[in-house]
């Protein structure tokens, strides 16, 4: 906050029940811990209308309304990285990948046993529902390319 003070801040995070519409959102807490932490309110832009990482992007977009040689960069899970920078991309949003946690140290991990068996079953699951993601909106084109490149954001 302090080395950016003018920096814009999306927070996308609506809720992903299908069913009821009704209850707070993802972005509700995040107003309180962005708060909390001595950011501005006028400097928060909160999407509360998307129920998936395809709205994330399209509404993020709309509401940021992102100008030529603006840079945003797009914080999420590591493992969920690139898939969002794909969609980002996709609908226009030029984003600079910044993941964040991480569920591995890095390739060592690839041969290291998981403490606890549940542990290293749940990696795999979502490790592979990650990939299943990326082959399904590649397929259905929501992304161009099966695994974004951390290089050459939209413009």
């Amino acid at each position: 906050d302090h080395r950016y003070p003018r920096a814009r801040i999306v927070y996308a995070g609506g809720n992903a029940n299908a069913f009821q519409n009704d209850e707070a959102k993802e972005a509700d807490y995040a107003l309180s811990v962005f708060e909390s932490l001595g950011i501005a309110r006028d400097r928060l832009l909160l999407e509360r209308l998307s129920r998936n990482t395809q709205e994330n992007a399209e509404f993020s977009r709309a509401l940021a309304a992102p100008k030529s040689g603006e840079r945003w960069l797009l914080l999420t899970s590591g493992y969920h990285m690139p898939r969002s920078v794909g969609i980002f991309r996709k609908v226009g949003f030029a984003v600079e990948p910044y993941p964040v946690d991480w569920k591995t140290r890095g390739p060592s991990d690839i041969l290291t046993l998981q403490s606890r068996f549940l542990d290293g079953i749940l990696l795999t699951d979502i490790a592979v529902r990650e990939w299943i993601g990326l082959i399904a909106y590649r397929m259905v084109g929501r992304t161009d390319e099966l695994f974004p490149s951390p290089r050459g954001a939209a413009q």
